[in-house]
Parts: C-alpha cells; structure tokens; sequence
C-alpha cells in the first residue's frame, strides 16, 4: 500500500497541524508494508529516508494555502505517481476527486465557520462554498475530536459513519523533568519568578483577554505570579496588548514569542499552573501536553477541551472572568488539591499516544485501500 501524504504543514514553525503532521508521519513511517511518500514538503532532513513527490508550489504566500490544494489534486490527476491512497493532514479545500487514488482528510477545526469574525472573509467564504465539496469527495474524512465530527455533521451535513474520530497525543519526551532541566529553561527565558503559562498563538477565539482580566483579580490576593505567555502574534492580536496597558499589567505579564518544540516541555514543568482560555479548539494538544509534565490546568469548558482534559483538570465558563480568577485561585492556594490534580492529569495523558493515533489512521488506509482493490 502506496500513501502519499501533503505534508506542506511541516515547513512552517509553531503550528498545531506540523505537530500533527510530524508524529503521525514518523510513526507511520515505522510500519512494515506500507510504504509512505511526502507531497509538498521542502526540507529533506527531518524525514530523509521517505520518498518525496516534487511538486513545487507556484503561488504567492497570501494564496498559496488555498490555490495549492486544487492545483496539486490536477498535478497528481495528470501524472502518475503510483499512488494508492492521498491523504491530505491539512484542511485546506481540493476541489477536484482523484482519478486512481482514494483521498482521505483530515480536518482538525471549523473556526472560520464557528467564528468567522476571527478570520478574513475570504476564508469564511472558502470553508463555506468550497470545503464542503471536498468533504463529499473524500472517500474517508479523519476528525481529531468528536466536537470537530459534530461540527462536521451540523454544517455539512455529511454521514457519521464517513467520518473516524482519531485523536491526537503528546509525545514522549513531554514529560516530569530533572531540576536541572527545569532550571536550565528558566534562565534561558530569564524566568526567575512563580508563574502561570499559556501556550499557543495570539488570536482572538484564543480567549486571552478573559485570562488578563482574571489575572488582574488575582494579583491583589496574594499572588506573586506572573502570567507568561507564549506563541506567535496570528491575526487580531492589537486589542491583547490594549488590554494590559488599561490593566497596567506591562510588568506582569511576559510575552516570549514563539518557542521552538524543544523548549515546551521544561516550560510546562516549570510553571504552577497552565490556563487554556479558548472559545473554540479542535482538539487542544496544549493542555494534554502540560497535563503530562505534571503541570495542573485550568481549560474553558467549550468544545472539545472536555474531551481532552476529562476530569483531570478544572473546566469554566470562558466568559466568566470572576470563575476563573476563583480557579486559579483554588489551585494556587491549595497545595493538596493542586498535588491532587497533578496526579489525575498524568494518568490522564497516558490515555493518548501516537500509537494508538497511528494504528487508527491505518485502519483508515485499510478500508479505503480495500475498497480500491475490489472496484479495480
């Protein structure tokens, strides 16, 4: 079995869908019999043993995402690659059915759907008018939560049994580190201070001003703690740091920017506890990450953070600023609790592991390759 996998998502930093990308590729690349090939992928390094498809990507940065798709499904149409099966791990719309390959999708999120406020409108108008033809195209559609299936169902009416919820995990190098390790991250970003982590990017359905303002709360009860907040500046991102300066917050909370992958999980160790605000998440590796470095958390209690976070963690209303601010200060103050909650989220997190994602994913191959042996 030949599956040639879009894995463009790999040449960018700090994104959810390159971790994804990364893992499942290097676990399914440790399978006997099948026999993995990258599309779109510019750096030969990472995965050097894998045979790669050289399409180039002709498009400018703005449209390259989205003109990408349907022009690589006419390359793969009008060449023969002696492919099997095209999965594509981005979301990004195709347009067009391949002639002799099954085609499989993930979709990781709908926000632009769920909040389109928070997106340009042209990509509202591509996951609205131009996504739904791929997902009725696609032989097998992969959703990395049951939220994200729901979505699916609700806007585009597609049939449950079409689409294999598979989650995601964090890899194995997340985990409860030496002091040494620990202390060695806290100098390299000059943490020498308690503090409260959020890890992701800087977008609005992020939530982050909710987390500001509880955090202001907190401060005058005996909180010494900074908030340390790290990720990239993504869309939208001006009314964040407004909101500080009117909190006159400027020394309290630190902004690291982006940090490579290598760095998290000293992060999560070092910190007292990990607030995930978001509005909306297709999955959420974030909080299944710090769970498994010992790090206690906080998540809002909307779409798939549950599924993730179970009971192992604190869940609240994302635009209740006075219940989280309560949480956080439950959990600050509360040493048996917070050892308590620790406990629950390593044992939680061992529940999701790549394995179990991978051997999901090729049971998918699985039925989609079957039925491209009986129609040939």
């Amino acid at each position: 079995m030949r599956v040639g996998i879009t894995a463009e998502a790999l040449n960018n930093n700090g994104s959810g869908i390159k971790t994804y990308s990364y893992y499942l590729i290097k676990k399914l690349n440790e399978i006997e019999n099948l026999d993995i090939c990258l599309i779109g992928y510019e750096n030969d390094t990472t995965f050097p043993s894998l045979n790669k498809i050289l399409i180039s990507n002709p498009f400018s940065f703005i449209s390259k995402l989205y003109l990408w798709h349907p022009y690589l499904t006419l390359k793969l149409n009008s060449k023969k690659y002696n492919l099997d099966i095209v999965h594509s791990l981005n979301t990004g719309p195709s347009f067009f059915k391949l002639n002799k390959q099954k085609y499989v999708i993930t979709v990781h999120d709908l926000i632009p759907l769920v909040f389109p406020q928070t997106r340009p409108y042209r990509v509202f108008l591509i996951y609205k008018y131009l996504l739904p033809r791929t997902l009725r195209k696609a032989d097998k559609i992969i959703a990395v939560s049951n939220s994200t299936k729901s979505d699916l169902i609700k806007f585009f009416n597609l049939p449950s049994e079409k689409i294999e919820v598979i989650y995601e995990a964090a890899d194995e190098r997340f985990k409860v580190l030496i002091d040494d390790d620990v202390r060695d991250i806290k100098q390299k970003y000059n943490l020498t201070f308690p503090f409260i982590l959020y890890v992701s990017g800087l977008a609005p359905h992020k939530n982050l001003i909710t987390l500001i303002k509880a955090f202001h709360k907190v401060k005058p009860k005996g909180i010494d703690h900074k908030l340390v907040i790290t990720g990239k500046k993504r869309w939208k991102y001006k009314e964040i740091f407004d909101s500080i300066d009117a909190l006159h917050l400027q020394d309290d909370v630190i902004f690291t920017g982006y940090v490579p992958d290598e760095d998290l999980p000293g992060l999560y160790n070092a910190a007292d506890l990990f607030v995930y605000p978001s509005l909306y998440e297709g999955f959420g590796l974030p909080p299944l990450e710090a769970m498994a470095c010992g790090c206690p958390v906080i998540v809002s209690n909307t779409s798939s953070l549950s599924e993730v976070v179970g009971d192992s963690g604190i869940l609240f209303d994302p635009y209740d600023v006075e219940e989280l601010a309560d949480c956080i200060l439950n959990v600050l103050k509360n040493i048996k609790f917070k050892e308590k909650m620790i406990k629950k989220g390593l044992s939680r997190a061992k529940l999701f592991s790549w394995e179990k994602c991978t051997k999901s994913t090729l049971c998918v191959y699985e039925e989609v390759y079957s039925a491209l042996q009986k129609s040939s």
